[in-house]
């Protein structure tokens, strides 16, 4: 059995729904075990990150997806103090040769969102973690019209919906949740083949 887990912060709920789309295909690959683990502002203490239990989780998982929204063209605050509390597993290599991918979302078509994915993949790369890109050609250069991978993002994913500002419940864009979901599938299926190539040497 291998674990994808899925660590992510969401401020107004869209990267929480791309957590649950990618949670959804990796479930599709037999063998595949999730765990989403979300981020929060209480677990930050004093300006510092604190949640022992999520980062035993990810030390067992054999692939990490990390989620963001872009806020001024890099990654949440409350997720940069997790990816920094996060130092002590590298200090100890504890997630070196794991599976790597990483998603985020704005409501501008750009929003500098490939600032945030470059930060994941460095950040990943300290790590010693294989990173994982989107492995999409966007539709519309296929012949397709279901939006995946619409934004044209390879590195990790994007997703982009415009700003809400009634309060309305948050809601993805049809192409932007099938985008995640294949990634969700890509990450797993790539996190079985490198468990079992591990497993025969």
């Amino acid at each position: 059995m291998a674990t994808v887990a899925i660590v992510y912060f969401s401020g107004s709920g869209h990267t929480h729904l791309m957590a649950q789309a990618i949670a959804q295909g990796a479930s599709k690959v037999t063998g595949t075990k999730i765990e989403l683990l979300q981020i929060t502002g209480e677990q930050i203490v004093n300006g510092r990150w604190q949640d022992a239990a999520i980062l035993e989780t990810l030390s067992h998982s054999d692939a990490i997806a990390f989620g963001s929204p872009t806020y001024m063209g890099g990654v949440a605050a409350q997720f940069k103090a997790f990816l920094d509390a996060a130092s002590a597993a590298w200090l100890t290599q504890q997630w070196k040769d794991k599976i790597a991918g990483g998603f985020t979302h704005s409501s501008s078509l750009s929003g500098d969102k490939q600032g945030t994915l470059l930060y994941l993949s460095i950040n990943a790369a300290q790590h010693g973690m294989i990173w994982v890109g989107a492995g999409d050609l966007p539709s519309h250069y296929v012949g397709k019209n279901d939006g995946v991978n619409r934004l044209g993002s390879f590195l990790g994913i994007m997703g982009q919906s415009p700003m809400n500002m009634s309060g309305a419940e948050a809601a993805l864009d049809s192409g932007d949740r099938l985008t995640a979901e294949n990634y969700g599938q890509r990450i797993a299926e790539v996190t079985q083949r490198w468990s079992n190539q591990l497993i025969a040497a």
